[in-house]
């Protein structure tokens, strides 16, 4: 299987696409340690350039919700968290305990901060939405400034 990557340039930096012919596998910011490096292909294919459109338009203001094939590799618990993220609305925000609540375990709180943590599709898969209890913004694997830049655009802050 053929892994390809890509850099863009966003509002707060850089983020690092990876995807197969048929799926965005990864978004973040910073290479993906995960990946043999042997084995990715430094150039863009129709779901990178997909991504990066559809990216491009959210940042401009013209995309509230993405449609990219997505497959990401993780436990039954962290697929079941990611999938859930997606149901956050642009312009809101959920805590913790809200979404340890959506996925059916009021007490998973911690487990779900720690699934939301190790979210490889970053943006798209809406973690950034997740802040505190108390609403504070709570660490985020762009760094607060990215996580505090995307809740103001999407007029959250």
């Amino acid at each position: 299987m053929t892994m390809y990557y890509q850099q863009m340039d966003c509002p707060f930096g850089t983020v690092h696409l990876y995807a197969t012919d048929n799926h965005l596998k990864a978004l973040l910011f910073k290479p993906w340690a995960k990946v043999d490096e042997s084995k990715v292909t430094m150039q863009s294919n129709k779901i990178i350039d997909l991504t990066k459109s559809q990216l491009q338009e959210y940042f401009k203001g013209k995309r509230q919700t993405f449609s990219i094939p997505l497959e990401s590799d993780g436990t039954d618990f962290q697929q079941n968290v990611w999938q859930t993220l997606l149901n956050i609305p642009f312009g809101e925000t959920w805590n913790y305990g809200q979404l340890a609540l959506s996925i059916g375990n009021k007490n998973a709180s911690r487990a779900v901060g720690a699934a939301n943590g190790k979210n490889p599709i970053s943006i798209i898969v809406p973690c950034h939405r997740v802040i505190g209890a108390n609403g504070t913004l709570t660490g985020y694997a762009g760094g607060l400034s990215a996580k505090e830049w995307l809740l103001k655009h999407e007029g959250v802050l």
